[in-house]
């Protein structure tokens, strides 16, 4: 038996006998990537729908801006979060660094301009058809951005699963402000790094594998709610079809 094959072998017993140095990890990046996810996405929508139904002056620099954040490198956000969390930053009075809460921060501001943009498209498409409705009923744009946005909540969902799918993922900015302490801070992508650089394939590999199943499992949810919504938005339009049909 090859060192692969064997490695393969020993991170599925891992896996399937619940090791605790391979489960404690796993839920400690599912409990950050939730709380991270949850406060971005009440922040994204907000802000996404809002800019989707307003129009003032810079508004194409801040959506251009927006879009740039998309891109925005994760060692980058990790630098960031460390300087503000540092003893001499300006938010070192909180004591984070090197912490959950540190890790929660520096997802949140990846995970923000994500759900931001999408909800904003979202949103804004749904605007240009039913906008002018509630404009005349006196809604403003905050009012009619929310609105409009809770008339498309399966596509908001989806954008939730995708902004954690996102945000589990990373690793650089976890990395430099939670420092992979064991027991406190280490999360599956940085315990992977870790993991392999040590030779520890096996438990690399059992982790890698959890992180493939997540992300498979968020994948086939977005399908399986695209294709829910498709099939709910065409039993509507059958039956006005069967009933237009009747003398």
């Amino acid at each position: 038996m090859n060192t692969f094959s064997g490695s393969v072998l020993t991170a599925l017993n891992l896996i399937t006998s619940f090791d605790p140095a391979l489960w404690v990890v796993v839920t400690r990046s599912l409990a950050v990537s939730a709380m991270a996810c949850l406060l971005a996405y009440g922040v994204g929508v907000a802000l996404g729908a809002w800019l989707a139904v307003s129009r003032f002056a810079g508004r194409g620099a801040v959506l251009v801006g927006l879009n740039t954040l998309l891109a925005l490198p994760s060692v980058v956000v990790g630098l960031v979060v460390y300087l503000l969390l540092s003893r001499t930053g300006p938010l070192g009075f909180l004591g984070w660094m090197f912490s959950f809460q540190a890790m929660v921060l520096a997802q949140f501001i990846l995970v923000v301009p994500v759900v931001t943009a999408l909800t904003r498209q979202v949103v804004e498409d749904v605007e240009r058809q039913h906008g002018e409705q509630w404009a005349s009923l006196g809604a403003g744009p905050w009012l009619r951005g929310l609105l409009l946005a809770w008339d498309e909540r399966l596509a908001l969902l989806m954008i939730g699963v995708t902004a954690f799918g996102r945000a589990i993922s990373e690793v650089g900015a976890v990395m430099i402000v939670g420092g992979n302490i064991d027991g406190f801070t280490r999360v599956m992508t940085t315990a992977i790094a870790l993991e392999t650089s040590k030779g520890d394939l096996p438990l690399a590999l059992g982790l890698g594998m959890v992180l493939l199943a997540v992300v498979l499992f968020l994948n086939a949810l977005v399908a399986g709610l695209r294709r829910w919504g498709e099939a709910r938005h065409a039993r509507p339009a059958a039956a006005d079809g069967l009933v237009g049909a009747q003398p």
